[in-house]
């Protein structure tokens, strides 16, 4: 079954496209589970590159990894940062 991909290896390729980032993002926020957007923004940071987004962000490597564990708590200004370093930003709607 050569030439199929794991689900993993489908997002690192995806999560690249800023578009295909922002969609994947919303629908985590969707679901109003902050370990879940956490999760999903530490899968867009590892699709760019972990070293790559935290030096963009002016993070350590460590300090993105902690930040986006299960225990982390980023400041909003991490936040911007690593979005920003990913190529995407928030925007507010209506519900």
């Amino acid at each position: 079954m050569s030439g199929l991909r794991s689900h993993d290896e489908y997002l690192r390729v995806a999560l690249k496209d800023p578009r295909e980032a922002a969609a994947y993002l919303n629908a985590a926020v969707e679901e109003n589970d902050p370990a879940l957007i956490l999760a999903a923004l530490a899968d867009v940071a590892r699709a760019h590159g972990v070293s790559k987004t935290a030096k963009k962000a002016s993070l350590t490597r460590m300090g993105l990894y902690k930040m986006l564990s299960k225990g982390g708590n980023p400041q909003f200004k991490t936040l911007l940062g690593v979005l920003n370093a990913s190529g995407l930003q928030i925007s507010f709607r209506p519900v």
